[in-house]
Order: structure tokens, then C-alpha cells, then sequence
């Protein structure tokens, strides 16, 4: 009896552990998953080959096609949520691509570096801001669109590989490459920290999406998309430097980083020593503003410098219109490089300038902007310090009938001036314009002939 008894408790105690394991698991998508492999499928179609079935709005895939990839994402740490990233190759991918489903722990079944297979007969595809995406269908106000597949037919359309588990080799990149190259695949960036401004942040603020700055040591910047859901949002941001991998996803032309788990970063290094990458000089100066008596879509404004090479980044060219005291528009010079005794030429109207004056304008800027101005208006040359270093006018006064007015005509830096100067002296100047008043010449001047943009 003693035996029996012993038996018996024997038997209640593995019948409870087998329901505490069972009760562990409890996600209900281990119910519908498997996870066995399934060796006979075989891809017959290409990432390009999809995205070239999708014309406009989201439609169905009926053709029996299979395409493969390997999986780049995981909902493990909870930065991904109801989607699958994957990409055509282990390494140098040169397409991707990712399917929303209602699955929960897909990692489980879909970890990181697995080959799937996934059959499109009954799938949507579908395109939003400027991303492929297929699953399920989403129907609201009578407009579909890519949702997430039901767990209970995700079997039906993905299929793991019985390949072992590959290793996802990052491409290295560097912020000044082309990024369009390398859209929603698995990358890495070295030599890169988070701004200084977010250093004591956390990753993110709890159940928001957050994006926080990532800048080389360029100067370079992208940002890193992290989800306010995810294990390690309030963890905070690491001080140092390093490299990061994650997923360069987009949307439209903005890129952005998400990561699988922190481990994706290694930030073990010290931060960018400050790169100086702003400079200033008086060297510098306004030289032409033209407004053209029978061509008013034919203005421009040209800089001139007549010292070393310098970066423009940051400089800006400001407008006051008329006698107003605060800045009416803005051009930003960054990405500007003048060189020794060379002209920038700024146009409000590029084709026009192009066709009036033969070539084109070192800058294309907008109507309306600083270098459209009809005569009357101050403009202001500032450095990257908020340094004015050259100005042609006086700020709230307005320039008709003064000795800065250029209506019809143009202001023309002197033979000699060879530096900016903060303060309007109308004697570096030779004003041309309608009325003649305080010593500037009653002269109106026509495009082409009466200006020399690109000359100086």
C-alpha cells in the first residue's frame, strides 16, 4: 500500500508540473503557430518582381508566388510590434520588404537570422509613404489597405526554411551615402553618439513613440525611432560613442534607425571630439543686388569673396522688407562652398535667370525669398555666430527715395571693397535705379545687358 501511495503522489506530481509548464505559455498564438519546418517550398519570385504588381491602391496578389527572405526584426524586447521585416539575402540584401501580422511573440517562431518562405496567393499589397507592405486587409471608410494577418491563417502564408539559422551580416554605412541604397535593410553605423542635447534622456517616454538624435562625428545626423512600449524605454541613453545596428526604415524621404534591443548598440568608446565645421570671415560681401527695370523675375543677389576658401554652412542672407524691424525671409547658405575671388549667385526665379542670363544660379531660391527683393528691402549677411558681416541698407527704414534704394536698377559694390561691412556706407556703392534721389544715379538698368551676375 505504501508503494501504491507513493505511486500515486508520483503521478500527481508530474501531472502539476506539466500544467505549471503549460501554464507558462501564455501567448494563445503557440496554439495556432507550429513551428516545424517545411523543406519542399521553393521561391519562384523575386522582392522586384511584387513591388512591380502593385500600380495603384492596395490589391490583392493572385498569382501562386512564393518569394524568400531572412528575417532582420524581432518583437522580443517590444521595439517591433505586429510586424515581420525580412530581407532577400543574409548579407549585401538587395531587397526587402515586411508583412504585418496579429501575431505576438514572433520571435518565438521567426527568430532573427531565419530563412522563411512566404506564399503570396491571398495576401495584400499595399504602399504608404512610399513603403511596400504586405498581410491582411484593412477596410475603413470603404478604402483598403495592408493590415495585419489574422494569427489563424499566418501558417497558410509563412513557412519556416529547415536551414539552420543564418547570421544577418549588417552593411556598413555612413550617413553621406546614399541611403535610398540601403532602404528597410539591416545596417550598421560607426563612429556615432546621441546628440548632446538628449545625453540623460531615456530611450523613450512611456507608451509614446519616441525619436531621439543620433550624430556622427561629421556632424551627421539621423534619428532613432524607439516605441514607448518597448523593455528598455526608460533605460537611459548611453553617454559614449560607437557603432549601432538596426533597420534603416523611411517614410517618403525621411530615414530613420529602429533597433531589436539595446544590445544593438556598442557605445563603449568616448564621445566625438567637437568638430569644427563653422567659420566665419570678413572676406565675404554682398556685391550685386540686381532688379531689373523690364524683367522683374530676373533679380538675383551675388556674394563675393576675396579671401581663402570657407564653408558657408549655417551663414544665412536675410531680408528686411521695407522699414520693417524683423526679418521677412531667410536663405540658408549651408552646403555652399566659395573658393578665393569667386561669386555665389542667388536667384528667386532659376529658370528665368537661366534663360535671361545664360547660366544658372549657384542657388535656386523661391519667390519671395531674400534675393527677391524689388529695391526698397535691406539685406543682411550673417555668419554661423548670428554675426552680421556685411549689409546693404538700414534696417527699419524703408529704402525709397533714400540713398539706398536700387528700384528698377541695381547696387553695385565698388572697385577696391574688398571686406563686409555691418554698417551700410554708401559710398562702397554705385546705386542705379528710377529716381536719382541723394546722389544715386537715375539710371534704370535692363537684364542682361546692364548686369554682370557671376563677375565681380
Amino acid at each position: 500500500m505504501v508503494h501504491i501511495a507513493i505511486f500515486r503522489k508520483l503521478i500527481f506530481l508530474l501531472a502539476l508540473f506539466i500544467m505549471l509548464f503549460l501554464s507558462c505559455v501564455k501567448n494563445k498564438d503557440f496554439d495556432v503557430l507550429q513551428s516545424h519546418c517545411n523543406e519542399e517550398l521553393v521561391a519562384n519570385s523575386t522582392f522586384s518582381e511584387v513591388f512591380s504588381l502593385y500600380k495603384e491602391g492596395t490589391v490583392q496578389i493572385q498569382e501562386d508566388l512564393i518569394i524568400e527572405g531572412y528575417v532582420i526584426s524581432s518583437d522580443k524586447a517590444g521595439n517591433f510590434f505586429g510586424v515581420l521585416h525580412f530581407q532577400d539575402q543574409p548579407q549585401n540584401p538587395t531587397g526587402a520588404l515586411q508583412i504585418e501580422l496579429d501575431v505576438r511573440d514572433s520571435h518565438l517562431f521567426y527568430p532573427i537570422g531565419s530563412k522563411i518562405f512566404i506564399k503570396l496567393k491571398g495576401l495584400y499589397l499595399g504602399k504608404s509613404k512610399d513603403v511596400y507592405k504586405i498581410g491582411g486587409v484593412f477596410t475603413s471608410f470603404g478604402n483598403a489597405s495592408v493590415g495585419r494577418l489574422p494569427a489563424s491563417i499566418v501558417n497558410q502564408h509563412i513557412a519556416s526554411s529547415c536551414d539552420a539559422v543564418t547570421e544577418i551580416v549588417p552593411r556598413i554605412i555612413s550617413l553621406q551615402d546614399n541611403l535610398k541604397d540601403y532602404k528597410n535593410t539591416l545596417v550598421s553605423i560607426p563612429q556615432i553618439e546621441f546628440s548632446d542635447s538628449q545625453l540623460g534622456d531615456t530611450y523613450a517616454l512611456k507608451g509614446e513613440e519616441t525619436d531621439r538624435v543620433l550624430v556622427d562625428c561629421l556632424d551627421f545626423e539621423i534619428t532613432l525611432r524607439n516605441s514607448g512600449y518597448s523593455d528598455f524605454q526608460d533605460k537611459k541613453l548611453p553617454e559614449g560613442s560607437g557603432a549601432i545596428t538596426g533597420l534603416l526604415l523611411h517614410e517618403n524621404e525621411d530615414y530613420f534607425l529602429v533597433i531589436r534591443d539595446v544590445s544593438d548598440l556598442d557605445f563603449n568608446k568616448e564621445r566625438c571630439k567637437e568638430l569644427i565645421d563653422e567659420y566665419t570671415s570678413k572676406t565675404i560681401f554682398i556685391s550685386e543686388i540686381g532688379d531689373p527695370d523690364n524683367n522683374a523675375e530676373a533679380r538675383f543677389i551675388e556674394l563675393y569673396n576675396s579671401g581663402p576658401a570657407i564653408s558657408l554652412k549655417n551663414w544665412s542672407l536675410l531680408r528686411y522688407t521695407n522699414a520693417n524691424t524683423t526679418v521677412g525671409a531667410t536663405i540658408d547658405l549651408t552646403g555652399i562652398q566659395i573658393g578665393l575671388k569667386t561669386t555665389v549667385v542667388i536667384s528667386p526665379n532659376e529658370n528665368e535667370f537661366t534663360l535671361v542670363y545664360g547660366f544658372a544660379p549657384d542657388i535656386g531660391a523661391s519667390t519671395g525669398s531674400a534675393a527677391d527683393s524689388n529695391g526698397d528691402d535691406t539685406i543682411v549677411l550673417v555668419d554661423p555666430f548670428g554675426t552680421v558681416i556685411d549689409i546693404f541698407g538700414v534696417i527699419g527704414e524703408d529704402g525709397s527715395n533714400t540713398t539706398h534704394e536700387f528700384e528698377d536698377g541695381k547696387a553695385l559694390r565698388n572697385p577696391g571693397i574688398s571686406a563686409g561691412n555691418p554698417i551700410f556706407a554708401f559710398e562702397e556703392w554705385s546705386i542705379f535705379n528710377d529716381t536719382g534721389n541723394l546722389g544715386t544715379s537715375k539710371i534704370p538698368q535692363n537684364a542682361p545687358e546692364d548686369f554682370t551676375p557671376g563677375v565681380h
